[in-house]
């Protein structure tokens, strides 16, 4: 009997362990992420500073510097945490990607959210909706009213990124030109290689407020879908990262400050032209 009272109490000690033990992990695997950004004290924010206003690149006090209204974001998230913001600048397709490898501890970049991407990454609560339009020479405008009159024609939109899927799916007799800057695209329109380039709304607003000879069809339009909210990208099961990110997004959107950032950004990039 002592012996059995012995046993039991080894069992039962052991199963406490490895119920601590299991608790420690699962603790350990939803802090992994935030912890590694606390202990080294910086934000590393991937992102491609081509998308005024929301992030962009200006010369201040004679260094380049990237701002905009994801610039901002950003410094509101590493003041949440308190940790400092390192933006790190690179083509939109390997935004991502530095999430992926580590590189980069989020990406802030005009992402959409698809379901493809969500298998490699969490995402954030959406922060900004934006629609998808067409950009043409103005003096074209009364030659493509309808997404039909593009039959033939070449439309271009970023590589990697959703518009390529609008083009594909709702230009369907286009021919895609997919490139890797907005501003080689806007540069292909301009001298008539492509004739149009679908960008969200934001982005096509700056570029046609600094091209007169560009402008935005009003007469055709574009299927919204869930894709065209943009939010921040984690890595794969970020755990209280994302829980704390969520809670500035919230915080911001209710008071207004990313319309108000957006707004303000609008009108430095416009300045800076």
């Amino acid at each position: 009997m002592k012996m059995k009272k012995i046993i039991l109490g080894l069992v039962t000690a052991f199963s406490i362990l490895t119920l601590s033990a299991c608790g420690s992990d699962k603790k350990a695997t939803v802090d992994k992420y935030l912890d590694k950004i606390k202990d080294k004290g910086t934000l590393t924010v991937a992102m491609n500073p081509e998308f005024a206003p929301f992030e962009f690149q200006v010369i201040q006090e004679g260094k380049n510097k990237i701002v905009g209204s994801d610039v901002d974001l950003a410094n509101e998230i590493g003041k949440a945490l308190g940790v400092k913001v390192k933006f790190e600048a690179m083509d939109f397709n390997n935004v991502l990607a530095a999430v992926q490898s580590g590189k980069a501890d989020i990406a802030i970049s005009g992402i959409s959210v698809t379901a493809e991407r969500q298998k490699n990454y969490d995402f954030t609560t959406p922060y900004y909706i934006a629609k998808n339009v067409m950009i043409v020479k103005k003096s074209e405008l009364a030659s493509y009213k309808t997404v039909a009159d593009f039959k033939g024609k070449k439309v271009a939109a970023q590589k990697g990124t959703v518009q390529e899927t609008v083009v594909k799916e709702q230009v369907k007799q286009a021919d895609l030109v997919s490139l890797t800057k907005n501003g080689q695209m806007i540069n292909e329109l301009k001298n008539g290689t492509v004739s149009g380039v679908v960008l969200e709304e934001p982005i096509a607003k700056a570029y046609v407020a600094a091209n007169s000879d560009l402008a935005i069809s009003e007469t055709i339009g574009f299927e919204s879908s869930e894709s065209d909210s943009y939010a921040i990208a984690l890595p794969k099961n970020s755990g209280n990262l994302k829980k704390e990110i969520d809670k500035v997004i919230d915080k911001l959107k209710a008071e207004g400050k990313i319309e108000t950032f957006v707004s303000d950004n609008f009108d430095l990039s416009q300045k800076a032209k």
